[in-house]
Order: C-alpha cells, then sequence, then structure tokens
C-alpha cells in the first residue's frame, strides 16, 4: 500500500469526520510471514467468540487479525469469508423455522426459501488463503487492501452514503442485501470490487452479530479502488459546504 495515500485519507477523515472512529481494511494473502502477530492480537490464535464480527473488535482498538479457516468457529462465517465451500446440511432449516433438533434462527420464511436463496447466492473460494484485517493507520507499505470497512453512528454514516452517491450514475451507489454481520463486510463488498461500478455496502443488520456492535453503529464496506475514487471527491462535494459543518458538529 502507499503510505502517503493512508496518510491523505487520514488527514481527510480527521478534517470532515471530525476524528471518528477509523475503518478496518481487509485482504487475502496465501503468505502471512510479514505480518507481526502477537499475543494479544485478534489473530488465527484467537477464538474468544464464535462470531468474526466479535473479534474484530480487538482489530478496530488497534490488533491485527488473521484468520484461517481453522480460526472462525462460526461455520456460516467461513462460508460468507470465502474460507471453505461447505454450508452445513441443515443450513436451510437453521436459517429458517428449524427441525429436529435445530433451532431455526427464523430470518426466512420457510427452507424452501432459503434454497431458492442460496441458488443464486454470490460466493467465491479462498480457503488456501488467510484472511487479513488491520485497522486503517496500521496498515504498512506490505499491505494490499481490497476492502475498508467503516462502524458508524447515523450521523458519520450519513456522511458515508451521501460521498458514495456523489458520482455515481443512478440512485443505488449503496446497497444493503439480506447477509449475515460478517457477509454484510466480507463477501457482498469483496464481490463490487471488480465491477465496472462498486457499490458500497451498508449492513450489520443481523440481529446474531448486532451484540458484537455498538447500539448505534451500522457497517458501511467499501472496495479499496472505491476509496480511492472517493477520496478525490472530498474536497469538492457537499462536505465543504455549511449543511456538512453542522453535521459535523453533531458528529463531534
Amino acid at each position: 500500500m502507499d503510505i502517503a495515500i493512508r496518510d491523505r485519507f487520514t488527514e481527510l477523515w480527521q478534517k470532515y469526520f471530525n476524528s471518528s472512529e477509523l475503518p478496518l481494511a481487509f485482504y487475502y494473502s496465501k503468505n502471512i510471514d510479514h505480518i507481526d502477530v502477537t499475543e494479544d492480537d485478534a489473530s488465527q490464535k484467537s477464538v474468544d467468540h464464535v462470531c468474526l464480527v466479535c473479534n474484530l473488535n480487538k482489530v478496530r482498538k488497534g490488533a491485527t487479525g488473521v484468520f484461517g479457516k481453522k480460526h472462525i468457529n462460526c461455520g456460516a462465517g467461513r462460508w460468507y469469508a470465502g474460507l471453505t465451500e461447505e454450508v452445513r446440511s441443515d443450513f436451510n432449516y437453521y436459517l429458517s423455522c428449524g427441525s429436529k433438533g435445530v433451532e431455526g434462527e427464523r430470518y426466512k420464511r420457510d427452507p424452501e426459501t432459503v434454497n431458492l436463496m442460496l441458488d443464486s447466492f454470490p460466493h467465491f473460494s479462498k480457503k488456501d488463503h488467510w484472511l487479513v484485517f488491520k485497522r486503517w493507520d496500521k496498515l504498512t507499505e506490505e499491505d494490499e487492501p481490497e476492502v475498508v470497512v467503516f462502524f458508524a453512528k447515523p450521523n458519520v454514516l450519513s456522511g458515508l452514503f451521501m460521498l458514495a452517491n456523489y458520482d455515481f450514475v443512478g440512485n443505488a451507489g449503496v446497497i444493503s442485501p439480506f447477509s449475515s454481520g460478517c457477509g454484510s463486510i466480507t463477501l457482498y463488498p469483496y464481490f463490487e470490487k471488480d465491477k465496472d461500478k462498486p457499490r458500497s455496502v451498508i449492513g450489520m443488520f443481523d440481529p446474531s452479530a448486532r451484540p458484537c456492535v455498538g447500539d448505534n453503529e451500522l457497517t458501511f464496506a467499501t472496495p479499496y479502488n472505491r476509496l480511492l475514487t472517493l477520496m478525490d471527491y472530498m474536497e469538492e462535494s457537499f462536505l465543504i459546504t455549511n449543511i456538512w459543518d453542522h453535521m459535523k458538529k453533531r458528529i463531534k
């Protein structure tokens, strides 16, 4: 990563978002020898929580997160992150009404609805890779971020949402597809990165993952290449207006 880009975005973020929490960035890598992981980090050694989102709380505080297939306890989390191609055989019941011995989450009406969803569900395989998460200011020249994830309160989210639509032809520069909490910050924005018109993703509506984030927080995830474009627009967009000056006071 170009450190000048890292520092420039940090400067703009502090200027227009009143030093709100910096985002996380993630990428996939087959080699993690360049990553210094300590016992205190949210790493492959850390399986304190079933949910990947819970482990990211350490990353939000500055730790490094390095996750492989064996280090995410949640099967759905491994699947959404592309670290496995296997979905539990009763997933359609688990996500819906349940069955004998399986308590359903009831996020979908019935198993058939789940099956139809899965028929067209995006998926990718990174089973021979590591999933690396770092806070923005912890990124180094050796890191190659692919997706950037903000944990944002409503006032910050409003700015990110409007910025993501600033140059977007149409009214859907941001999407919010049905997903698990981890899927909304990994799978969906990762799929957007190679599109001609990459979109950003608002997520973390999943009640199962929400205990891992603040009461007034959602996530805004965008491909790294999209963030670079949006960064170039920050000093000509609504962020320089009196309207946003008022919002900055609310954020503060």
